[in-house]
């Protein structure tokens, strides 16, 4: 394990490819429930998003694929909190195919709190309890060893 337990989920029969595992657009399936799980872990979780108009976007998203994932596969989700700041959280989510250790993808993802008002969107400082949430997951995962090398910049040789 590299991080905190986060998710758990079976695989579904139509998330396997003709390769007989699982199609590369369903590790970032994986991914979102387990930023929903996040969510939900450090106080984002609906009555929040109800009462303050907020929540988490997406602004990027990293994924190595290390081992293939079969269709009898449970994947167990773990995250890391690499950095936060007042509105955005970097981490990394390591997928394991159960009972495995290792990782079988890691996906690095940037969020950033928005608000929603009308139609417009903008960004938003964490509250002070989703702020001391955000900590201490970071803290829990803080001596835990990183699964990948991370995010690189991605580029063919020049020649």
């Amino acid at each position: 394990m590299a991080g905190v337990p986060i998710y758990r989920t079976g695989i579904e029969p139509a998330w396997i490819d003709y390769n007989g595992h699982l199609r590369d657009a369903y590790y970032g399936l994986i991914v979102s429930y387990a930023i929903d799980a996040l969510m939900d872990r450090i106080g984002l979780d609906e009555a929040y998003r109800t009462r303050t108009g907020c929540t988490l976007y997406t602004l990027e998203m990293h994924i190595h694929y290390l081992r293939e994932v079969k269709s009898t596969a449970t994947v167990a989700t773990d995250v890391r909190i690499l950095g936060a700041d007042r509105k955005r959280i970097h981490a990394a989510f390591d997928l394991r195919c159960e009972p495995a250790t290792e990782a079988a993808a890691v996906a690095e993802v940037m969020l950033l709190q928005v608000r929603t008002q009308a139609e417009s969107v903008a960004s938003e400082p964490f509250a002070p309890a989703v702020v001391v949430a955000i900590e201490a997951l970071q803290r829990a995962g803080a001596d835990l060893p990183p699964s990948s090398h991370g995010s690189r910049r991605m580029q063919l040789p020049q020649r």
